[in-house]
């Protein structure tokens, strides 16, 4: 797959999230209301941003417990909520604490520091996508469940959430250069997972 057809995909992505949120906008009173206590104003606002939360978590995590952080996401916006000031939209201070839930997630894990690896075998670890399913959405959905987490992370942050680097900097408490590096680096494994050589080819 070439750069532009990944730029591609992940535009797509970027396009149904933003759909997703204009077309579940809540109105201010039920966020108000909401943040006094109202748990009928709060199911709303959880009705309306369930699917789109859910959509950022899986990606995120490649489906890893993806239902569980979800619901941590809402408990962590009913905790919130009285501070949210109105200074942006809700739906972005929803969108970065859920990020936010994910990210603090990951760092309870063990393995934080592998998935920033920088070993150029990190190109190995994984074999190309044997079976196309005829859908290249689906293709990309599931080539990138398969990156690492950090790569992964990075490239959903950047090219599908719109985030600068050294916004993702300052999220994951690297160096805007690691995530630089990351992003490449998932760029390239995704263009190798869904474009893998043809083999009739090499030997021709």
């Amino acid at each position: 797959m070439h750069e532009r057809s990944l730029r591609t995909e992940a535009t797509l992505l970027r396009a149904q999230t933003t759909l997703t949120a204009r077309s579940t906008s809540e109105p201010a009173d039920d966020v108000a209301l909401a943040a006094t206590g109202d748990v009928r104003a709060f199911e709303r606002l959880y009705r309306a941003n369930l699917p789109k939360v859910h959509s950022l978590v899986r990606r995120m995590t490649a489906g890893r417990d993806a239902d569980e952080l979800t619901q941590d996401v809402f408990v962590r916006v009913w905790q919130k909520l009285a501070t949210f000031r109105g200074d942006s939209a809700f739906a972005t201070w929803l969108h970065r604490l859920a990020v936010n839930v994910v990210i603090e997630r990951f760092r309870t894990e063990a393995t934080r520091r592998q998935r920033h690896y920088d070993g150029e075998d990190i190109f190995e670890m994984l074999p190309a996508i044997a079976t196309r399913s005829g859908d290249l959405a689906m293709d990309f959905e599931s080539a990138l469940a398969k990156l690492p987490d950090g790569a992964r992370q990075i490239f959903v942050l950047h090219d599908v959430q719109g985030y600068k680097h050294q916004e993702i900097a300052d999220l994951l408490e690297i160096s805007a250069g690691t995530s630089k590096a990351q992003l490449h680096r998932a760029r390239m494994m995704l263009r190798r997972h869904l474009n893998p050589p043809n083999p009739n080819q090499a030997s021709e």
